[in-house]
């Protein structure tokens, strides 16, 4: 699987592909029967090697595109199927967002992966290569297509950059001003001092916590300095 599948946002971009071309979106699916009949679509070969590590290499026949050469002959705005996943997320968004690939509903969900702070993935990049964050941010985008009320997030700041994570707290308070519950375990600083309300578990970590050492605003937390949470948020905050 990758953010395509997972988002979704592959199925109207397999149709767009079909209508341009006249032929069946199916053939855009690398699990079906536009795949390479070589690799059965997975882009690689793996070879068993008994006790060792089973070793995995490019597939020879479509050289890790994936789709069987006839495949990528159709063209959308000038870009095959593997060219498409190929981009990042910011990119695929402007691609679809106007000119001849104009789609709106691969629009519109490509948006909201942007929004979460994952334009830098590829669309066909393997889900095992993101990490924690990533995966709940691409859940994140998924359900916020959803009319949930209350959202859960496990540190979602895993693995992003400064400017990124501005981008996220941006989005968690839209959701809030939308009138959504917004629960976020994090021990980025940034994030709690852009917190609503604080519960702090501590005093230590593993054994040593699990118990509430504190429970109110970001600002009371620094002021009191109570707790090791209080101390460090209050150095990062300069006061």
């Amino acid at each position: 699987s990758n953010p395509a599948t997972y988002s979704g946002v592959l199925d109207p971009i397999r149709k767009a592909f079909a209508k341009a071309n006249g032929v069946k979106p199916a053939l855009f699916s690398s699990n079906s029967e536009g795949a390479c009949p070589a690799c059965n679509g997975a882009g690689v070969i793996y070879t068993d090697l008994g006790v060792m590590v089973t070793v995995e290499s490019t597939c020879e026949d479509c050289e890790g595109k994936r789709f069987q050469a006839s495949v990528l002959e159709y063209a959308l705005g000038d870009r095959n199927i593997a060219e498409v996943l190929a981009m990042s997320v910011n990119e695929a968004e402007e691609f679809f967002g106007d000119g001849e690939a104009h789609t709106p509903a691969a629009h519109k969900i490509l948006h909201r992966l942007a929004d979460v702070g994952l334009g830098y993935l590829s669309l066909g990049q393997p889900l095992t290569t993101l990490s924690g964050g990533e995966r709940q941010r691409l859940k994140l985008a998924n359900q916020m297509a959803d009319k949930g009320e209350v959202y859960v997030l496990d540190e979602p700041t895993t693995g992003l950059h400064l400017a990124d994570v501005e981008q996220l707290l941006g989005l968690l308070d839209r959701l809030v001003d939308a009138g959504k519950s917004v629960i976020v375990i994090e021990h980025h600083q940034a994030v709690m001092a852009h917190a609503d309300w604080i519960i702090d578990l501590g005093p230590g970590a593993g054994h040593d916590g699990g118990r509430i050492v504190f429970e109110g605003t970001p600002a009371d937390l620094v002021a009191a300095r109570s707790t090791l949470t209080g101390e460090h948020l209050a150095s990062y905050v300069g006061t």
